[in-house]
């Protein structure tokens, strides 16, 4: 594969602030983009991320460090020089064009023939799916076509990278999923290489090859979705993407497994690869890979599985399964994730809110994380 973007050793503290905003650590943070590929910086708000495209896009000045798309060295380089474009939360298209002077501005201004750019714009509001909107007045749009517009003027230059900071964040829930499918088809037809701003995980999960979880001014983890979800790197990571209820305590191991003991549960499991060297674990219980039964069933579970008692909470319903609250303590609550066969189940066995219930979970199942905070 082709890199399209190389960032290394980028650091950046803003006027008046004590600490670095980005890179606190003296190697600063280095992150690659390969040619086609959609990647997500994924984390809180201060954590980082828009000091990042910033840096990329020529918009922020790096203290330290350097950035290289294509293989060309462009860390001095003003955002117009550089062979990016950046799209923004907020559309900022100009209310007195239509959607094909919009879309077209950029071009207009770099002395692109008319002919060209007519070419340029059928092609890019044919990609974003506004073919035939070319004479839309931009208050006819709606806020889904807009974010359309907004991001078929950005890819009208052709850029070699194209940054988005947070453009979803206007939108409403059903726009927002849709719109991410939009990206996905786009990123898959142009093969532009996008670098993608949010701290909403199920978002750069829904739509980024890779992710790069963010914490503190530092990328904690790069990795696939799925990989992030099988094997986080650390306890803020498995919190932050909201892998499953993580259990803390006092680690004892025995031989390939360790045992965390919380002050009222404890979890068995073989410390993974992503343990980044730690000596100290936490256990990640994954919602979809816990059992619940009756309380008298006890002890019923196969072999190599663990169990506790708790009390059910609440359920909530979230279009697609059912999400069970177990209460263990009050330092301890299991979320269980049931399907349609299995909450079929659960309200055969009488299992409701106010109820004990026994919660089990094989051993292969748990992911054990680095604990940082120990």
């Amino acid at each position: 594969m082709t890199t399209t973007l190389n960032c290394q050793g980028l650091r950046k503290k803003y006027p008046g602030q004590e600490q670095y905003a980005l890179g606190p650590d003296e190697e600063g943070v280095s992150i690659q983009a390969e040619r086609g590929e959609l990647l997500a910086l994924l984390g809180p708000s201060g954590c980082g991320k828009t000091t990042t495209l910033g840096i990329m896009g020529g918009f922020v000045e790096a203290d330290q460090g350097r950035v290289e798309i294509e293989g060309r060295d462009v860390t001095g380089l003003k955002p117009y020089k550089r062979p990016t474009n950046t799209v923004f939360q907020g559309y900022a298209l100009f209310p007195h064009m239509n959607v094909e002077s919009n879309v077209g501005f950029g071009l207009k201004m770099d002395g692109i023939s008319k002919k060209e750019r007519q070419g340029r714009v059928d092609r890019v509001l044919s990609l974003v799916g506004l073919e035939g909107y070319n004479k839309r007045k931009v208050s006819e749009l709606s806020g889904g076509q807009a974010q359309r517009a907004a991001l078929a003027r950005a890819m009208a230059k052709e850029p070699a990278l194209l940054l988005l900071d947070e453009p979803l964040g206007a939108l409403d829930l059903k726009l927002r999923r849709q719109m991410q499918e939009e990206l996905v088809r786009l990123k898959e037809r142009s093969g532009t290489t996008f670098v993608h701003v949010t701290h909403d995980q199920e978002e750069a999960c829904a739509i980024a090859d890779r992710v790069a979880v963010m914490e503190d001014g530092r990328i904690v983890q790069v990795d696939t979705p799925e990989e992030l979800f099988r094997a986080p790197a650390s306890r803020y990571v498995a919190e932050f993407i909201n892998a499953g209820t993580v259990i803390s305590g006092e680690n004892a191991r025995r031989g390939d497994m360790i045992e965390v003991r919380g002050p009222d549960i404890a979890v068995t499991g073989a410390a993974s690869r992503a343990s980044n060297g730690s000596s100290t674990f936490a256990a990640v219980l994954v919602p979809k890979m816990l059992d619940i039964r009756p309380a008298d069933r006890a002890g019923e579970g196969e072999a190599g599985t663990d169990e506790v008692t708790a009390t059910i909470s609440h359920v909530v319903f979230n279009g697609s399964n059912h999400q069970v609250h177990a209460t263990v303590s009050e330092e301890t609550d299991l979320r269980i994730d049931l399907g349609q066969r299995e909450y079929a189940r659960f309200q055969e066995d009488g299992l409701e809110p106010g109820k004990p219930a026994i919660v089990s979970w094989h051993r292969s199942d748990v992911i054990m994380v680095a604990d940082e905070r120990a």
